[in-house]
């Protein structure tokens, strides 16, 4: 079955089956049809709007046969992660909706209950649906609900690998009277192709099994084993459900299917798949070549991330010391360019930070220094093992977060603005934020350089910022801006990538008689003693930081000025103790007046709000998109 694109995308069975009820009331010998244009829709869209293509091609069938099985949402349907459950939505009345895929007010890319009913669980951090499966059986037997309503949770064989779905499999077992069939959705990958010894042993599984068939590590565990079942036939799939559901008992039903399934640009695609993809020719599944607003805003400059992969394998062509860790993120966090040189030195352990973060600590009792590259949303499951498993014993690891701050059309799960906040309080951990690429590089070798305890260094999504040169140093701080004909007003303190609009905002004050000084601390937490001094010779000092402003180096900069007897009222600006949803990084940026006018207008306004003091201008009326979000 293969994506057509000579035509348009037909709308006549797909549009009739835009409720489950339809869905099953449809003859089996028009299910093909119908997935060939679930299949066209998702093309056309996703290739239009960006989003995850690769994986929801592959679920196709899956998500027709579970529906037609299944009543949701009385039978709960819990998808582990969105990224499998485009199809679903396009079954449960959403289809009109796509767009406006990943666009701020428009459909989410992952599952948010606020759009439907059918929309159980909208978390997109891997290997938590057994869990969420184990809990609502749970509360349907306590309220005694439970007859003739299924639990079903859906689960890939890439999200499997995580220690919270083993500890959800030991529980649901050993319950017989709590039956939850678990759909293991087998494309033998996750970003990459799925590693370790579940791996292999689902491989034996799929190519026939043999003994294995009978007795394998499911039914150790206490399930019925089905499988392998083919994942592109959905009667095969409804033939398998309805004998699970009739068990009431624990199941796993293993579905095998491709990644890709059906789009040529895809299956070849050997990478990822097409994974999570950006706007894209439908016909080639190349890059979309047509100017647009990413041109305008330098998109072709390097990412963030693929500096940072160049120059950890430059580096660890110097040290032999050096190694990495991922969590099933290699290429997502460009540590392929050293996995591709040194092989031996890089290890992808499967989604599972937990263990990604003490396996680190272990390499680094070990004698070598491990950097392990993971998303800054990511790094909160491993908190504990960052603070007790590193910290504690002073071990050199350093972190490199992926996606810190506002990532954008991902939304609230994937918004890697928790960090500054929680690891702030991990004791000897030092973190850094590079405002552009060289300063990147710089860090790095820093941070590989340290021995005495774990480091940071957070970089956000996107193109890498414009270099961006220090006027002066002055005990480990950048200069970057320093008024010349103006007393020293405002002490501007941007994090990383925050300089340029940080900058921008002082130029503005400097035009309306207020004098500034931009400094980048490079290090930003703990504060260094320099910047509370500096602090001091300025009536403001302001933090300009895309993580919670709560908690993070505003915070940290006020106790550190209270500590040194500094007077000068500190102001943090940052993102608000909320969850932000879905749209562009530059318009959430600006609507938490976080962008060059945002940071402007507070300065001015604390200004005025000061004893004392008469600035030369009035302060205009505040934004209404600032005052959304404060």
């Amino acid at each position: 079955m293969t994506v057509s694109l000579s035509r348009p995308v037909p709308a006549a069975r797909l549009a009739s089956v835009s409720c489950p009820e339809a869905l099953r009331s449809l003859p089996l010998e028009q299910l093909p049809a119908v997935a060939t244009e679930i299949r066209d829709f998702l093309v056309e869209h996703v290739c239009r709007t960006g989003g995850h293509l690769g994986p929801n091609l592959g679920t196709v069938e899956l998500t027709l046969a579970l529906h037609r099985v299944f009543a949701s949402p009385r039978d709960a349907l819990v998808f582990d992660i969105g990224h499998q459950a485009y199809v679903h939505k396009l079954l449960t009345g959403r289809q009109e909706q796509f767009e406006r895929l990943r666009q701020a007010g428009g459909l989410s890319g992952y599952l948010a209950r606020a759009e439907s009913v059918h929309d159980l669980v909208e978390n997109s951090h891997a290997s938590t649906a057994l869990s969420y499966a184990d809990g609502l059986a749970k509360a349907r037997q306590l309220s005694g609900q439970s007859e003739n309503r299924a639990v079903v949770a859906v689960i890939g064989d890439g999200a499997l690998t995580g220690g919270l779905a083993w500890e959800a499999l030991n529980n649901l077992g050993a319950a017989r009277r709590r039956p939850v069939i678990v759909v293991v959705n087998d494309n033998g990958r996750s970003y990459a192709p799925t590693t370790g010894a579940l791996a292999a042993h689902l491989d034996v599984l799929k190519q026939g099994g043999g003994a294995h068939a009978c007795q394998n590590l499911f039914t150790e565990l206490g399930f019925t084993y089905f499988g392998p079942v083919d994942g592109h036939s959905t009667g095969e799939m409804e033939g398998v459900l309805r004998r699970a559901r009739s068990l009431q008992r624990p199941v796993v039903v293993h579905v095998v299917t491709v990644k890709g399934r059906g789009y040529r640009p895809a299956e070849t695609d050997e990478a990822d798949c097409l994974h999570a993809v950006g706007t894209l020719d439908p016909t080639t599944g190349a890059p979309d070549a047509t100017p647009g607003p990413a041109a305008a805003t330098g998109a072709s400059a390097p990412s963030w991330t693929s500096v940072f992969g160049q120059a950890l394998a430059d580096l660890a062509g110097e040290r032999a010391d050096l190694v990495a860790v991922t969590a099933s993120m290699l290429r997502p966090t460009s540590l392929h360019t050293m996995a591709g040189r040194f092989p031996d030195r890089v290890f992808d352990v499967g989604i599972a930070e937990q263990h990604a973060v003490t396996s680190a600590a272990g390499l680094a009792m070990g004698g070598f220094h491990p950097v392990v590259a993971i998303y800054a949303t990511f790094l909160n499951r491993a908190f504990d093992q960052v603070l007790m498993d590193v910290a504690l014993h002073k071990l050199p690891v350093t972190f490199v977060l992926d996606r810190a701050g506002v990532t954008g059309p991902d939304g609230p799960s994937h918004h890697g603005m928790w960090d500054l906040s929680v690891l702030s309080a991990v004791p000897g951990l030092r973190i850094a934020a590079p405002r552009d690429a060289a300063r990147l590089q710089e860090l790095l070798r820093d941070a590989a350089e340290s021995a005495d305890g774990p480091t940071v260094l957070r970089i956000p999504k996107g193109p890498a910022a414009a270099d961006v040169e220090a006027a002066a140093r002055m005990d480990g701080l950048d200069i970057l801006h320093r008024s010349p004909r103006h007393r020293p007003d405002v002490l501007l303190v941007p994090v990383g990538p925050l300089a340029a609009p940080a900058l921008r905002a002082a130029r503005a004050l400097e035009r309306q008689d207020v004098g500034t000084t931009v400094v980048d601390p490079r290090w930003v937490l703990p504060v260094k003693e320099a910047l509370p001094a500096l602090a001091a010779r300025h009536r403001l000092a302001v933090t300009v930081e895309d993580g919670l402003r709560t908690g993070g180096v505003g915070a940290a900069l006020a106790q550190a000025c209270r500590e040194a007897a500094v007077a000068t009222p500190v102001l943090p600006l940052g993102l608000p103790h909320a969850f932000l949803p879905h749209g562009s990084r530059e318009a959430l940026l600006a609507e938490a007046g976080l962008d060059s006018h945002g940071i402007l207008h507070a300065i001015r306004r604390a200004l005025t709000q000061q004893p004392g003091t008469s600035p030369a201008h009035p302060v205009p009326a505040t934004p209404a998109s600032t005052r959304r979000m404060r």
